[in-house]
């Protein structure tokens, strides 16, 4: 292992044990760990100028060169402690470094979250005298709580996420185990030094080192309140959904007009984009097939532009989708998957979607089928892909996000009159109006919908309706 880093960061928060591991650090020899170097408020330790003659002003202009500095200046190998409120602009370089060594130090959350709390109360951050130690004790906030361990997870997410997208491990160290030597010396090993379990001698003193009963002053409403935690997210609705990206190339923007239409498939795009149409005027064609490049052009060209999305009812979404692309056999349709439905998943088709023998009970029936289809895909248990006119909207809406986010979030029954309040900012006196009325799809779904159809439909979307609120379908008047 020796030689295979020239850098070390130790990822913690306030309140985990970070000053006593880094007085473990600085212990070993050919260690150097120079405290929050990264911290916005100050440069290492309160009331220092500089590090490695790198000052406050010179790291905030360019926060590389002190990172430079840590590595190649340091006697032996260096290092520094990141909270998750530290600089930014370092967090990305040290993450994707395989040459940067990663020790992450965890804590129970409500640990230290009482103890950041005390702290707080005392002004007293490092104790190395017990005869100096200040008392006080806390109060339980559980909204306060829930943000600090929200903090504490998303931070801990980024990380984990950046070392497995780029195939790195890191030396993970709880704060009980700051007391075990052998966990100490397996550190200083990991980073290619050498240290004896002997060598570590605590400096730091715990500053609570009393049960929470003795620290919290509402300890009673305390464990109350830690009973509602969901604190093995029972609740989270699992997703196998692959990653989209944003498909720039099917935005519409006007021709006339700084709007910008993102499209979710299988939704009323034709309507919407007929509209569109019809505010800029006859004998005008709308911005069509841009790629991200013409589309940034154009955003810089349209100052106070507005952008725009439609979310449609699952249920009638999953049934324009299964129209338009698996019982239509005509241009525009998903021929192999078709084929693929009807034999591995039990879809009884018509050769041709008017064929009159094909009834509403028919259609039913392979509509229901093409439902328990849609679960199956979206859990990743079928070998077909996850096509973006039945993907989730919710995945849409995280794709459209990697480049843009739309500023409205439409909703399809609202169109009517928030597209003329749209317009109305752009300043157009007259908009068109929308033509809400039902399309063929919607129409033949009248025929055929009850309610087990809305459950098929929740089990295939269930973070659609979660999210978005989505109650039973309701056919249009």
């Amino acid at each position: 292992m020796a030689g295979s880093f020239d850098l070390f960061v130790v990822f913690a928060e306030m309140r985990t044990g970070s000053n006593l591991l880094e007085d473990y650090l600085n212990q070993i020899n050919g260690v150097t760990c120079h405290g929050e170097a990264f911290n916005p408020n100050f440069i290492g330790y309160p009331n220092r100028d500089d590090i490695l003659g790198i000052t406050h002003r010179q790291r905030e202009d360019n926060p590389d060169r002190l990172l430079r500095a840590i590595r190649e200046k340091t006697d032996g190998l260096g290092g520094f402690r990141y909270f998750h409120d530290h600089d930014p602009r370092v967090l990305a370089p040290i993450l994707s470094d395989p040459r940067c060594a990663k020790i992450i130090l965890t804590r129970n959350p409500l640990d230290s979250y009482i103890s950041l709390k005390i702290a707080r109360a005392t002004d007293q951050w490092k104790l190395t005298n017990v005869k100096n130690r200040k008392e006080a004790q806390a109060h339980f906030d559980l909204p306060e709580f829930e943000r600090h361990l929200g903090r504490t997870q998303s931070f801990q997410l980024e990380v984990m996420r950046a070392l497995q997208v780029t195939g790195q491990s890191a030396f993970y160290i709880g704060y009980d185990d700051l007391h075990d030597t052998e966990v100490l010396s397996g550190l200083a090993h990991w980073l290619g030094a050498q240290a004896n379990p002997d060598v570590f001698q605590a400096n730091l003193k715990p500053q609570n080192p009393q049960p929470l009963s003795d620290k919290v002053v509402n300890y009673s409403q305390m464990e109350v309140a830690l009973r509602a935690l969901d604190r093995f997210d029972l609740t989270r609705t699992p997703n196998f959904e692959p990653r989209r990206g944003p498909v720039v190339p099917s935005y519409v923007a006007c021709a006339r007009h700084p709007l910008l239409y993102l499209p979710i498939r299988s939704g009323p795009e034709d309507r919407v984009t007929a509209w569109m149409a019809e505010l800029d005027g006859a004998g005008t064609e709308r911005v069509t097939n841009f790629n991200q490049k013409s589309l940034r052009g154009w955003l810089q060209d349209n100052p106070g532009h507005q952008r725009f999305t439609v979310l449609r009812h699952p249920l009638e979404r999953a049934h324009a989708a299964f129209c338009d692309k698996i019982l239509n056999t005509g241009p525009g349709s998903f021929a192999k998957i078709r084929q693929q439905l009807a034999r591995f998943h039990g879809l009884d088709l018509p050769e041709d979607a008017n064929d009159p023998g094909y009834g509403p009970s028919a259609h039913k029936a392979a509509f229901e089928g093409f439902l328990r289809f849609l679960r199956a895909n979206l859990n990743g248990q079928t070998s077909i892909r996850v096509d973006a006119h039945w993907a989730s909207q919710v995945a849409c809406l995280q794709g459209m996000s990697e480049f843009c986010l739309p500023d409205r979030l439409l909703r399809e029954d609202d169109l009517p009159d928030a597209l003329p309040q749209i317009a109305a900012q752009l300043g157009v006196t007259a908009p068109p109006e929308f033509n809400s009325a039902p399309d063929a799809n919607t129409r033949r779904l009248s025929q055929i919908y009850d309610q087990s159809l809305d459950q098929l439909c929740r089990d295939a979307y269930p973070r659609d309706y979660t999210m978005f609120g989505f109650s039973d379908f309701r056919m249009p008047a």
